[in-house]
Formats: structure tokens, sequence, C-alpha cells
């Protein structure tokens, strides 16, 4: 590369540094927001909640990504003509597709960023996040003991406790349980304490009151009891058989037996396929985004008014493709063998381009004022 396109690839590369940063930190901060409430809640630490959104950073990443790289390409592209820079490499004879490479490699170089992150660190921090939370999910003292909130571990339960001592004991415990349609029961208990016996757990509940309505008799009986035992194994465990999120699902697993990947996670060959290629077309997006971003800016000259009209179509074609790309999603997930059909938005998106730098390094007026000539010659 000559001094010229290093020095244009590290404008587009530092800026798309600081716009992946910017939306980074206006999507995570969204996302923060109804974790935190969610975590602390359910009464998990602070470093829990820093790990949750850790491992949540991949995915906020991969959908900011082909967006950092569009504004990083309509900026730099838009400065360098501001400053006259493009200008002058065009006196000296480069057209737009010699000018372009920059441009290019820096949608290789996004491309290789989002194909590491779709096919590695994406399925790792998915499934890792899986993990924590149905570790989470198991934990009694996160799920049942904060005092002082009504709590619902499950549909149908909800759970109560008004203090917690220092020794553990639960004092003035309320347990309504409405998940039989037939009947509900609410248990009240002075003190209460929490017994584990490997993966069971147990409620004790000491001096308390076990309420009955049976509903299809139209009855309520009452019980006291001075100790009762309640199994609340169900309420706080997760089926260890659970299927995965097919985002978890290594890249390499999917592309050697995509049947039996179907057939334990009880997924459709469709949505394999459809994750699978989805992941690659990611990556070339990136090239896609920045060749549009670029293009479309060399089509039109110096204007005091800007290139605001430049960079607004290309915004406009990124949301078509878009829309392109969530038709096509459908198609394939109901026929796997479509698949082609997840490239066709990124395959546009650079024959688009392409079209555009043609235009720019032979205006249509150029083109259209030969084809006439042409013509009355031929007359």
């Amino acid at each position: 590369m000559t001094r010229y396109d290093r020095y244009v690839l590290s404008q587009f590369l530092l800026f798309f540094g600081f716009f992946a940063l910017i939306l980074v930190a206006v999507f995570w901060i969204n996302r923060a927001v109804s974790l935190f409430d969610t975590l602390i809640s359910d009464g998990q630490s602070a470093l829990v909640f820093l790990e949750f959104t850790a491992l949540a950073l991949p995915n906020l990443i991969r959908m900011v990504l082909p967006l950092a790289a569009f504004a990083a390409a309509v900026y730099v592209t838009n400065r360098l003509k501001n400053d006259s820079e493009l200008t002058v490499m065009q006196a000296t004879g480069s057209g737009p597709w010699r000018l372009a490479r920059p441009a290019i490699a820096f949608g290789l170089v996004t491309a290789l960023m989002m194909s590491a992150l779709t096919n590695f660190l994406l399925p790792s921090s998915i499934q890792q996040l899986e993990l924590r939370q149905s570790e989470v999910a198991r934990n009694v003292t996160a799920r049942l003991l904060t005092e002082g909130s009504f709590l619902n571990p499950a549909d149908g339960v909800t759970f109560y406790i008004r203090q917690i001592d220092t020794g553990g004991t639960l004092n003035d415990v309320f347990l309504s349980d409405r998940r039989n349609p037939e009947e509900s029961t609410i248990y009240t208990g002075a003190k209460a304490f929490l017994v584990r016996d490997g993966d069971n757990a147990n409620l004790i509940m000491v001096d308390g009151l076990a309420l009955r309505l049976n509903k299809a008799g139209n009855t309520l009986s009452s019980t006291a009891f001075s100790d009762f035992s309640y199994d609340i194994t169900s309420l706080i465990r997760r089926s260890e058989m659970r299927k995965r999120n097919v985002r978890a699902i290594p890249t390499i697993e999917m592309i050697r037996d995509p049947e039996g990947v179907a057939e334990q996670d009880e997924l459709s060959l469709g949505k394999i396929a459809e994750e699978l290629h989805l992941r690659f077309a990611r990556a070339l997006v990136c090239i896609a985004v920045t060749m549009i971003g670029y293009a479309t800016l060399m089509l039109g000259g110096f204007s005091r008014f800007g290139v605001w009209q430049q960079a607004l179509l290309a915004f406009v074609i990124l949301i078509c493709l878009e829309v392109l790309r969530g038709v096509v999603s459908d198609a394939v997930l109901q026929d796997a063998s479509l698949w082609p059909l997840t490239y066709l938005p990124t395959v546009l998106g650079i024959a688009i381009a392409c079209l555009f730098l043609q235009i720019g390094s032979r205006p249509l007026s150029v083109i259209l004022r030969g084809s006439r000539q042409t013509g009355g010659q031929a007359t």
C-alpha cells in the first residue's frame, strides 16, 4: 500500500474505533439498566451484574460493528473531500476505483473482526451466559432469600420474607401456591429455615397456618402446624436437558453434522442453515457497507450544502438491504436448500457500490453525452 492508502486506512480505523465505542456504550447502558434491575432485585451481587454485562458485550458489538464501519466510511470520506485531499488525488489522475483501495482494505479488516466475533467469541459468550443464568436460577439464596419483597420464583407461586436474621432464620414467611387450578394453598409461618439435601431443597416452616381453597367445592380449610416441610426444589431448579440457543452452537458443529444438531436441540434444518450462513454473511456485510458509504459520497462533486444527500442515499440503501435480509431469512427458515439467498443482500450491496464507483469514474452525464454523439454520427 502507498503512503496515501496507509494514511486513509488509519483514519478509517481510528474513527471506526471511536464510533464503535460510542455505539457500544449507548447499547450497553440501555441493556445494563434492565439487567441491573432484574439481577439486583433477585438478590445478586454487583460482581454477577458485571459478569453478565461482560458476557453480553460480544452480542452488542455484533449489532453495532457494521453501523460503526458505515459511519466511519462516510465520515472519513466526507472529511477527505472537505479538506480537498480527494480533490488533489483526483487531480493527479487517480480515479474512484484507485482511491477505493483503502475503503476496501478497511472493509476486509472489519470483515475479519466480524468473522472472529460471530464464529468464535459470540457462541462461547452465549454458551457461558446461559450456563451462568442456569447456575443463578438454581441458587436458592439469590431467588428466595430477599427480605421485604414479594417474589415470584415460578408461575403461580408468591414468596415473601419480612426479615432474615444473621443466623439464617427467616421471620414471618408467606408462601402462596396457585399452580394447581383446582386448589390453591397459602402457608404462613412465624419462622422458617432453608435446608439443602444434595440437589433437593426444603423450606421448614415453624408455628404456622395452611389455608387450602378447594375451587370445585368452594370450601376453605385451615390447618395449624408446629412445623411443616415444603419442597421448593421445583422452584429453583431448571431442567438439566435444556435446549441450546442456536447462537451458542459452535460453527464447526453446525457444518459437520447439521442433522444431529437439529435432532439434539430440536431445531429445524432451516434455522441451522440460516444461522450458519448468516455468520459468514454478516462478515461480508461489513465490506458492503464500507463500500456503499465510500462510493455513494463519490457520486457528487463539491457543494456548499455538503454531502447530506449522498449520505442519506447510502443510509436508505442500508435500510433496504436490511429489509431484504429479513425477507430472505424467512425463506431460508422454511427451506434450508435456499441458503444462498442469505448472501443476496451482501452481493446486492457490493454491486450497488461498484455501480456507484463506475458512475463516479465516468459520470452519467458524460456517458449519456457519449451515447448521443455516437448516435448522431451513426445517423
